[in-house]
């Protein structure tokens, strides 16, 4: 239970408003950001229209300003917009809708200038704006803006989006503009054409559901990318048309068979499947396994296959991921599946395959293999902190740190070292080559 002297809404409330109104003028004395914050709670108290003026005022001055915002003064910005934008779609938004519809337009007009001198290298500034965007849609339909005029604003936004802060606009406007709305909007955009043009008329004919006018958007060329083919057969199969679909897919089947493509290949089993056509999609999945070692395809694979056929099938894929020739999925494959005493063995077969670069299998494979297979655990550890004293990866010393008195723990349950150096030999040898990497050795020694 929290005791009296805790700082929390309870404990000041029994200060008494008295109190407390002392202990703000007190605390915002020369804090220009919570001044602004007293302001804006003191006119919401008066009411919608005070609370507007007030917001009004504010967003004026961010809009006349133009010092550059560095890193160091982000964080009062940031607090800044949060605070008008909370007003706006909070207090004011319950009284007025439209008086808030339009002070949100206004708040995102003001993005691209803000932006421009702004650091925002944490994305953080702008996740104001684009959150803003998204709450547009809900206060556009309580305002009950007519479409055409709705559609008039929604453009002159994305006219100005210089930074992406309303890339999610139309999506988010989807239910306030409505078909009229949606139809001015793609008759605006195939009027002025253009990359930006391109993206909103994808978003239109996504809202209106128009599948025909989503696929005309992309030429022969384009078709032929995996990941666009992709997209447009989901389309189709989502409108029914998985033929169609199906074609679309054949179209980028070079391409996809030159790289990975995973969107392709899941997008090809759904149509492949609703088309009925379930051989062809196992042994898509097997060709995906055989050459990935993917485990959710040899899951979906195996649970399509008749009774005890799955056993025979799943010995197979063992096999295969302990011959497959990078060793790495191999291993990825033996630890997710899990098959633990295989990955055990696959370790020791490769051992000097390792060069514990790949931290996360590596670190993810000991960690499973450490309670039955110290060993296996051990030549992993050990190749992850070589990898990193050799390379000088200064950012992993610290984990490497763990891994070597990991590997000092698990040297306690080994008795078979299999003709491998035991851990005392290997920890002199490394303190040896490695003595001048002393803040990892003082990493160690804490």
């Amino acid at each position: 239970m929290a005791g009296k002297r805790t700082l929390n809404a309870s404990n000041l409330e029994a200060l008494g408003a008295a109190a407390l109104a002392e202990l703000l003028i007190e605390v915002s004395g020369g804090n220009a950001v919570i001044q602004r914050r007293l302001r804006l709670a003191l006119a919401a108290a008066q009411g919608a229209d005070g609370a507007a003026q007030e917001v009004r005022k504010r967003l004026a001055a961010i809009a006349r300003a133009g010092t550059f915002i560095d890193s160091r003064k982000r964080k009062a910005l940031l607090a800044d917009l949060e605070a008008q934008h909370q007003v706006i779609v909070g207090p004011i938004a319950a009284a007025d809708p439209a008086q808030a519809f339009q002070l949100l337009v206004r708040f995102l007009e003001l993005a691209d200038g803000v932006m421009e001198r702004c650091s925002d290298s944490t994305g953080a500034v702008l996740g104001v704006f684009q959150r803003a965007a998204i709450d547009l849609g809900e206060r556009a339909s309580a305002a009950g803006v007519k479409p055409e005029r709705l559609a008039e604003q929604v453009a002159e936004l994305i006219a100005g989006n210089g930074y992406g802060q309303v890339d999610e606009l139309i999506p988010a406007m989807r239910d306030a503009l409505g078909q009229e709305g949606l139809l001015a909007l793609q008759r605006h955009f195939r009027a002025i054409g253009g990359p930006d043009a391109s993206y909103a008329l994808l978003q239109i004919a996504e809202g209106l559901g128009d599948v025909d006018a989503y696929r005309a958007q992309f030429d022969a060329r384009q078709l032929a990318w995996p990941s666009i083919a992709a997209d447009v057969a989901l389309h189709l199969l989502a409108a029914g048309r998985a033929a169609e679909a199906l074609t679309v897919l054949d179209g980028a089947a070079k391409a996809a068979a030159s790289w990975s493509a995973p969107e392709w290949v899941e997008a090809r089993l759904s149509v492949l499947e609703a088309l009925g056509h379930g051989e062809a999609a196992q042994q898509l999945r097997w060709q995906c396994f055989c050459n990935t070692l993917s485990t959710p395809h040899l899951r979906d694979y195996l649970k399509r296959l008749e009774a005890f056929e799955d056993v025979d099938v799943e010995e197979r894929a063992l096999q295969m991921a302990e011959e497959h020739p990078n060793p790495l999925l191999g291993l990825r494959f033996l630890v997710e599946w899990p098959a633990l005493p295989r990955a055990a063995r696959h370790v020791l077969a490769h051992a000097r395959t390792w060069d514990g670069e790949a931290f996360e299998i590596h670190s993810h494979a000991a960690e499973r293999l450490s309670q039955g297979h110290p060993l296996a655990a051990t030549l992993l550890l050990r190749a992850m902190v070589v990898f990193a004293l050799a390379m000088g990866r200064s950012k992993r010393y610290r984990n490497a740190a763990e891994h070597l008195r990991s590997c000092e723990r698990l040297a306690a349950s080994l008795d078979d070292w299999q003709g491998w150096e035991s851990h005392a030999s290997f920890s002199g040898r490394l303190r040896e080559a490695f003595a001048l990497q002393w803040s990892f050795w003082q990493l160690l020694e804490r």
